[in-house]
């Protein structure tokens, strides 16, 4: 038997009380247009009705076995049982927002030791209480340096991850700002500014950037082809055309590669999706931000700060920014006032977990399998990398065949070998995030992006190989696969 919050007496007692007769009264302000006749909804389910059908479906998802190479901005790690016993906690889980410090202690110092673990991981001096996600952070990030130099255009690499690059220019088109995409190296990979030989060289002997308009340079890092950036010239570049630099990271690298602060990177941004937060279809997740201690003040989204009490005991509130800074409109620094308290613990419970020793080898684990994998792939018939630039745990093939029906044919073989890039542009606008990759549209067919990481354990390696083998043999046989 169904369950209705209000009846007809209910209802009419409640036109009454605001002087209307009817419901239909209620609504008729609002234009026909916008008003619809009914839904055409089927009968009501009882209780075990509804569970049986939610568990049929439930039962027909397939979770990814260790033979999934997908990755692209979303990948699978270890998750240590207790991130998901901690953050299941009730003072966890149902935390509201901390404005009252005296009753929110516990959740105010489990984000400020996020921000401390950010700080540590990104070398830069302030992090936020997280973002929304990797893309939001990068677009905050970008804004936060053009606030800070004062100018309106963005210099955008084509190593930033399509769908990232479409959040900024999202972003940007409100304000009208200019963006300008920056090519890649067609042999290596990486962003192809061009570099200077010294921040302290004569003005004559440097190389500008680009437009005296450009006031932020973004970054990736690895970039969307999985190559490493050299990140001290591309600070160089930036600084020298008096714009800040932006380095979307991804933090599980940080453990091996120098951590961007040190590499002259102003502000870090990133996901740590890759820390105690499973893909989940794309979601929740948590983004970050860090900057330097000069550009607090221009820091989006919550800070919490570590201070005493009158009694002289540790404590933690938030601190430089208003409760609500979005009420200030125009004069906010971001319309984001919120944060990703949940999935940033989830994260902050696995770097703990971790330790730098454990992040160092998870990082020489993911390093060392995704070299092997590569170059046994690539004494296959046919395939070759895409670019030679040197990558972390991830990188781009040339197949000798449209890559959506490789990875279609593998996956029947217990294998999902990667992400197609033509699945990351379609949808977007095909030539505008093309432009600046190596290769022409044609070649983007061919195209895969293949991730590993410590769960791809060196059986999975073989079984890759072994049934790319097969798919390719039968493709040469049958061409137009």
């Amino acid at each position: 038997m169904g369950y209705e919050s209000h009846n007809s007496d209910g209802r009419a007692l409640m036109l009454d009380a605001i002087g209307v007769s009817a419901v239909d009264e209620l609504f008729a302000p609002i234009p026909p247009s916008l008003q619809s006749a009914g839904l055409d909804l089927p009968a009501g389910l009882s209780e075990l009705e509804v569970r049986t059908r939610v568990e049929a479906l439930a039962d027909a998802n397939r979770p990814p076995d260790p033979a999934c190479f997908l990755g692209s901005g979303c990948y699978r790690h270890f998750l240590p049982a207790a991130v998901r016993a901690l953050t299941a906690r009730s003072e966890f889980a149902t935390a509201y927002t901390p404005y009252q410090a005296e009753v929110s202690q516990g959740t105010l110092q489990h984000i400020f030791e996020f921000q401390t673990c950010i700080c540590e991981l990104t070398g830069l001096d302030i992090a936020n209480a997280s973002l929304y996600d990797g893309p939001s952070a990068a677009a905050e990030g970008v804004f936060m340096a053009l606030r800070l130099t004062g100018r309106d255009g963005i210099a955008l690499s084509a190593g930033v991850h399509p769908e990232a690059a479409h959040v900024v220019e999202t972003y940007a088109a409100g304000p009208g700002l200019a963006v300008r995409r920056w090519p890649l190296d067609p042999r290596s990979g990486a962003t192809g500014l061009p570099p200077v030989r010294s921040s302290r060289a004569p003005a004559a002997n440097r190389r500008p950037l680009g437009p005296d308009s450009i006031g932020a340079v973004l970054v990736q890092q690895p970039n969307f082809l999985g190559v490493i950036e050299d990140l001290e010239s591309l600070a160089e570049a930036a600084h020298a055309a008096g714009a800040l630099l932006v380095v979307a990271v991804n933090p599980s690298t940080l453990g091996i590669l120098e951590a961007p602060g040190a590499c002259g990177a102003d502000i870090a941004v990133g996901d740590v999706q890759v820390f105690g937060n499973a893909p989940s279809f794309g979601g929740p997740s948590s983004g970050f931000l860090a900057c330097r201690q000069d550009h607090v003040r221009q820091i989006p989204g919550r800070l919490v700060g570590q201070t005493v009490d009158e009694e002289g005991r540790t404590c933690y509130t938030l601190t430089l920014q208003t409760r609500e800074q979005h009420i200030r409109r125009a004069k906010a620094t971001s319309n984001i006032c919120s944060n990703q308290a949940l999935s940033a613990l989830a994260a902050t419970i696995h770097l703990s977990l971790l330790g730098p020793g454990g992040l160092r080898q998870l990082g020489s684990i993911c390093l060392a399998r995704a070299h092997y994998l590569q170059a046994r792939l690539c004494q296959l018939p046919g395939v070759e990398p895409l670019v030679d630039g040197p990558f972390f745990n991830e990188f781009s093939l040339r197949l000798p065949c449209p890559a959506t029906g490789f990875a279609a044919a593998m996956r029947r073989h217990g294998v999902d070998p990667g992400v197609p890039l033509v699945r990351l542009l379609r949808g977007l606008d095909y030539t505008g995030y093309q432009r600046g990759l190596p290769g022409d549209a044609a070649n983007a067919e061919s195209v895969l992006l293949v991730a590993v990481t410590e769960l791809n354990g060196p059986e999975t390696l073989d079984r890759y190989v072994a049934a790319a083998r097969k798919v390719l043999a039968r493709t040469a046989k049958q061409p137009g696969m």
